[in-house]
């Protein structure tokens, strides 16, 4: 039996055109608007709340384009185990109170020198120096887009350093 391409055509029903959402990953997974949105102020309050506690090297990577898994990396360095401890504490402390996020998991609290905060869209790494040298997720993920966050640590450092004085 031969199949007619013209009468298959007629016979199909055309579908109205889906609007896409305004961004999509590198894997063309569709995520809204509003989810990148609180991914990225949760992101912003993780950073401040590691500024204000004398966080060191502060980044905060946009890895929306290269991977569904998370939107944003903060990574943040700190003097002592102690400090990467408090860091840890006031980040989920802002977050679950101020933005209404908990943490899906934490790894590394016991040792302190890799802390790892799992939001899901967010992941915060907070290292020692050395730590931080040695597994350089900044090089593992050069790709990401590195978001301006020097007025928010410049803010934060200012207010510490009114506090001390």
């Amino acid at each position: 039996m031969l199949m007619n391409p013209e009468a298959n055509k007629r016979d199909k029903k055309i579908l109205p055109p889906v609007a896409a959402l305004p961004h999509t990953d590198s894997l063309g997974v569709r995520v809204p608007p509003e989810q990148l949105e609180q991914s990225r102020r949760m992101a912003l309050a993780a950073v401040k709340a590691a500024a204000e506690n004398r966080g060191q090297d502060i980044i905060m990577l946009d890895l929306t384009e290269q991977t569904s898994l998370f939107d944003f990396f903060v990574i943040a360095s700190g003097s002592s185990r102690r400090q990467l401890s408090a860091m840890s504490t006031e980040i989920d402390r802002v977050l679950k109170y101020d933005l209404h996020e908990r943490k899906m998991s934490v790894a590394g609290y016991e040792e302190s020198r890799w802390i790892v905060l799992d939001y899901g869209s967010l992941v915060v790494h907070l290292f020692d120096e050395e730590t931080r040298q040695f597994y350089d997720l900044e090089s593992l993920w050069a790709d990401g887009k590195e978001v301006d966050i020097a007025e928010i640590v410049a803010a934060a450092s200012a207010r510490m350093a009114k506090l001390t004085d």
